[in-house]
């Protein structure tokens, strides 16, 4: 491990709640739900007011409302946190060198180096500065010497401060904390580690490796190696202009309606599952279509970070439908998605419910288990097999455009 490294992790505190208070002072010290606003709705984020009723995210609102019938529950506007997260992404941008945005309030920077010339713990501080300054927006950041630790750290120095882990002192600064605060343990992993009597870092710390291996397999080893401060993982360079797509040339040219949406359908489904699995979410959905002329047109939309079918098929539907000239043969079909950054599930929160999330987890599970089309809608079964690839692992995408259907 490379200890001469500088990392930085910072997280915007709140960030769904932070953003509505600089909206709306009024919310200011008052317990806050954001998410879905019915019964069946999941809370995307909330308050510390409101974490004080043991309140967190995807929880069910209802159950939430129960624990704290005075809060506040908002909608949420996604398109909102997106610009105020693309102002901290610009602010960060512009300070350093190399910067990975994780998720839409999160980011890990490499510093490394950096004490030669500023001082690591200073720069940090004076980006962190800058952005309470210039957005109004609460943010802490931990800085050791990976990302893992200054994870942690951050978690520890909120809310809106900043802590610096010396090089060295990695170990006893974890030893003391849970087991839960480690990245990758969940609820499940948690449990089990409570049942085996290991509810603090130094009692992993303590364990000789093969153990954690033999009892909960690779997750152990990695998981040891965390509880150790042990994390050689890189900050990778973000580039929001990544994209993934598909297209599908047909052997005889066509109109048929059914055909055709159907493919569209599925092309966007796969591809939406893709970003799920890889923990991505898409900003720009665009739609491509070139007639038996040759004569090719795209159209593309910018939307609020998603990775949701119910948001991203009607919407390819609602470009083709614009795009398409009943009057002309169809030789080929294509579906892009860009603006892809790293982020879970939570973006989406505002509008689903628990039913849909739970029905998306299920759908994944089966084709991470029999296949990307193990799980089809109706209206997708028309189509051939679109792929199975997973664009964000380096495997080389099938030459859809060129294959004749």
């Amino acid at each position: 491990m490379n200890k001469d490294r500088s990392i930085v992790h910072m997280d915007l505190d709140t960030f769904f709640v932070s953003c509505e208070r600089l909206l709306d002072s009024s919310l200011i010290g008052k317990p806050v739900l954001i998410g879905g606003t019915s019964d069946r709705g999941v809370v995307a984020s909330c308050s510390y007011e409101a974490r004080d009723f043991g309140i967190h995210s995807a929880m069910p609102m209802r159950m939430a409302k129960q624990l704290c019938p005075e809060a506040i529950v908002l909608r949420g506007n996604s398109s909102t946190y997106t610009k105020f997260s693309d102002v901290v992404t610009e602010i960060i941008k512009e300070s350093v060198p190399t910067y990975e945005k994780s998720s839409i309030d999160e980011f890990y920077i490499d510093l490394s180096g950096m004490d030669k010339f500023f001082g690591c713990h200073k720069l940090a501080t004076e980006i962190r500065k800058r952005i309470i300054k210039e957005t109004g927006l609460p943010i802490s950041f931990g800085l050791s010497i990976n990302k893992t630790v200054s994870k942690i750290a951050t978690g520890e120095a909120k809310p809106n401060n900043q802590i610096h882990i010396d090089r060295g002192t990695e170990k006893p600064f974890l030893s003391p904390l849970s087991v839960r605060k480690i990245p990758m343990v969940g609820e499940v992993t948690y449990k089990s580690l409570c049942d085996l009597g290991i509810k603090r870092i130094k009692t992993v710390q303590e364990m000789p490796i093969y153990m954690m291996e033999k009892v909960f397999g690779k997750n152990g080893a990695s998981i040891w190696k965390k509880a150790n401060g042990i994390d050689n993982s890189p900050v990778v360079q973000y580039n929001e202009r990544k994209s993934i797509s598909t297209e599908r040339t047909f052997d005889r040219d066509t109109t048929d309606i059914k055909k055709l949406e159907s493919i569209i359908i599925a092309m966007a489904e796969n591809l939406a599952y893709q970003l799920r699995r890889a923990n991505k979410l898409t900003a720009c959905v665009a739609f491509k279509i070139r007639y038996s002329d040759r004569e090719t047109h795209t159209l593309q939309k910018r939307i609020p970070y998603t990775s949701a079918d119910h948001i991203i098929i009607p919407l390819v539907k609602e470009l083709f439908k614009n795009l398409y000239n009943r009057r002309l043969l169809v030789r080929l079909v294509g579906v892009k998605f860009s603006h892809i950054v790293e982020g879970g599930y939570q973006i989406n929160l505002f509008e689903d419910n628990d039913k849909v999330i739970s029905l998306y987890q299920a759908m994944d599970k089966m084709r991470e288990r029999y296949g990307d089309r193990a799980v089809l809608r109706a209206s997708g079964i028309g189509a051939k097999s679109i792929s199975r690839w997973n664009p964000f692992t380096g495997e080389p995408p099938p030459l859809l455009a060129n294959r004749r259907q």
